[in-house]
């Protein structure tokens, strides 16, 4: 919901040092006309700076860059950035002035309930949704936008925000989410596991460079808290936040849908992009690369060469402008290796593993002791996955050295050529537990020869009010992935109870049995692409 990077959290200190302000003193603009005149004399980039007015009579800070030599009585296509959570109306300034240029009325503004933006934090709900339409509103009433070419883009919670008006705004042609969530309980609440690390830094972030309205205070303290009893209550809210349960407005408005995330991203991991993916019927575009949440546009809003923005440009440009720039007719899913570079086209999300899956069997029973951490882990929130993005660094774990009593390891035996790791694996297994509650987290690792794993990919699962010492099944997918595994490697699934970037449900003493029954054998399935 944020871009939450450490350049992130120091840009957001550097935005309220430059205000004259601590974090904490942020306060909302009082809801007044202190408008900057739209005709206003404008330097040589097109940009001025204005109150608009949002929803609910509150007042919303915002930027407009002008196209260079705007002709008078012309209209140019409009873009609309709302800010990532914790981040001021300046965010988008790079990207916006080569948009600009290229001949579009930019408008950003910051999101409500954050810096001198009013009103409180309502995580993209309804108030949120209602601003987008009030700034494209102000923006065709103080700018020569033109109401037919209306686009919407952003990263992190300006892409969230984003997809969730194109449901309520008919108006909106194109939309870029980058960085975003389509289902926000399958982001931070997927395998029924509170996703700790990442709604701790939203949560901070928020309270740092914002004022969370009273029901956000109270989802984060249930969802922390591992309030069960109002666990619902907790999806619901999710589910009025997520653009996946929307999905038909979208479909009906018919607007562009370009989504980007990174395979790593520990706020809002790629699966449940691809699964909104597949459901868009309009013209859609997917596109992977590796990294961790919004570190694959950073450099772009920085104003640096960026393959993400420059796909970004030329997905306006060709559902805004009319441009025969030739995205429509690439591949639409888009994705790039963690392991190498280039970017691999298919038609659609299902044929990413058009290789078929390759099966590795879980025929030995395990038996674990939970609440120790094996030294099996996802790694830290950002830090590993920008490790990987950048030096080709996961996690990394000693197989061999792992302690059997706390972690379960099964291995393929070695692969005589690559295994091209392309999709979701899946695993099948069945759980005797000896508490009604518990959390286990599976890891799915490329194993060399001297026995060390780095990871390919983990999901967490959590479970309540099982019988314990009943057997159940369990079927649960980790989180996508494009990975290359070498000759002479194999491949190994390991399952512990305890990691850090999870909240675990297991009581004092619990134990798990992890067993492949001949009726029901237990397995994990990896897709492969196609040699």
């Amino acid at each position: 919901m944020e871009r939450t990077t450490t350049a992130a959290a120091v840009a957001a200190l550097l935005a309220a040092a430059a205000l004259g302000l601590a974090p904490h003193q942020a306060q909302a603009a009082p809801a007044v006309s202190a408008t900057v005149s739209a005709d206003a004399p404008a330097g040589s980039s097109g940009l001025t700076f204005h109150d608009i007015p949002g929803s609910g009579g509150i007042t919303l800070k915002g930027n407009v860059f002008t196209p260079a030599g705007a002709e008078a009585g012309r209209k140019y296509p409009l873009i609309v950035l709302p800010t990532s959570w914790g981040m001021p109306q300046i965010e988008y300034i790079a990207q916006a002035k080569q948009l600009a240029d290229s001949g579009y009325v930019v408008v950003s503004y910051t999101s409500r309930g954050f810096w001198l933006s009013g009103g409180q934090i309502e995580v993209a709900g309804p108030p949120d949704i209602a601003d987008v339409s009030a700034v494209i509103d102000w923006a065709l009433a103080h700018s020569p936008a033109d109401a037919a070419r209306i686009g919407l883009g952003g990263v992190s919670y300006g892409a969230g925000i984003s997809l969730l008006a194109s449901a309520h705004d008919p108006r909106i042609k194109a939309v870029v989410a980058l960085s975003g969530w389509a289902d926000l309980i399958e982001s931070i609440y997927s395998g029924r596991t509170q996703h700790l690390q990442a709604a701790g830094m939203l949560g901070a972030a928020g309270y740092l460079t914002g004022r969370p309205g009273p029901e956000l205070q109270q989802i984060l303290g249930d969802f922390l808290g591992s309030k069960l009893e109002n666990e619902q209550a907790m999806i619901d809210w999710g589910k009025k936040r997520s653009a996946a349960d929307q999905v038909d407005r979208i479909n009906a408005n018919g607007a562009a849908i370009m989504l980007g995330n990174a395979w790593g991203d520990t706020i809002f991991p790629p699966n449940q992009y691809a699964e909104f993916f597949e459901e868009l019927t309009g013209p859609k575009r997917l596109e992977f690369r590796p990294g961790d949440h919004a570190t694959a546009e950073a450099t772009g809003l920085l104003g640096l060469p960026n393959d993400t923005w420059t796909n970004a440009r030329r997905w306006f440009d060709r559902y805004l402008k009319g441009e025969r720039n030739g995205v429509d007719a690439e591949a639409p899913v888009q994705i790039k290796s963690r392991s190498h570079d280039g970017y691999e086209g298919y038609a659609d999300w299902k044929s990413v593993g058009s290789g078929g899956t390759e099966k590795l069997a879980l025929s030995d029973s395990e038996h674990l002791f939970a609440n120790v951490d094996s030294g099996a882990n996802g790694g830290i929130i950002f830090l590993s996955s920008i490790l990987d993005q950048f030096a080709k660094a996961p996690p990394t774990a000693s197989i061999p050295l792992l302690p059997r009593a706390f972690a379960a390891v099964w291995q393929s035996e070695r692969y005589g050529e690559d295994r091209r790791v392309r999709g979701t694996a899946r695993l099948h297994t069945t759980v005797t537990p000896t508490k009604a509650d518990g959390t286990f987290v599976a890891y799915l690792y490329d194993v060399g020869p001297l026995g060390i794993g780095k990871l390919v990919s983990n999901a967490p699962y959590t479970f309540h009010d099982r019988t314990p010492g009943q057997a159940f099944g369990v079927d649960l997918e980790l989180f996508s992935t494009a990975y290359d595994v070498p000759a002479g490697h194999r491949l190994a699934l390991v399952v512990d109870t305890v990691d850090p970037l999870y909240i675990e449900h297991n009581p004092t003493g619990a134990q798990l049995t992890f067993s492949s029954p001949s009726t029901d054998p237990s397995y994990v399935s990896v897709p492969l692409r196609e040699q």
